[in-house]
């Protein structure tokens, strides 16, 4: 009898650490938001390529919450401006954080 209360006690205990283990935090995603940040990315690598005068390749996009962070590399403080603009002008952006270093 002792053992059953002992035992009943471990498994609800597991179940209870399992389960606050599965619950989302301020920094997780939903799938539905982790697949709205993807296309949001999308969108902003999409009107970047299409700037003649940005180099896409050498500029990375993350989205976390329809905030955009920008990051590599440019030419001029023109075009990291102008990358800006462009990932502003998207959208579905909320922000954007641009990171973009000069060469």
């Amino acid at each position: 009898m002792m053992f059953s209360k002992q035992l009943t006690a471990v498994f609800t205990a597991f179940i209870l650490a399992t389960a606050l283990g599965c619950a989302s935090g301020p920094k997780d995603r939903t799938t539905g938001q982790y697949v709205d940040d993807a296309t949001v990315s999308t969108r902003v690598k999409n009107a970047i390529f299409k700037e003649p005068n940005l180099k896409v390749a050498q500029i990375n996009v993350e989205t976390f919450g329809g905030q955009v962070q920008l990051s590599g590399f440019v030419s001029s403080p023109e075009e990291r401006t102008r990358a800006a603009e462009v990932a502003k002008s998207v959208e579905g952006v909320k922000s954007v954080k641009n990171d973009i270093r000069l060469r």
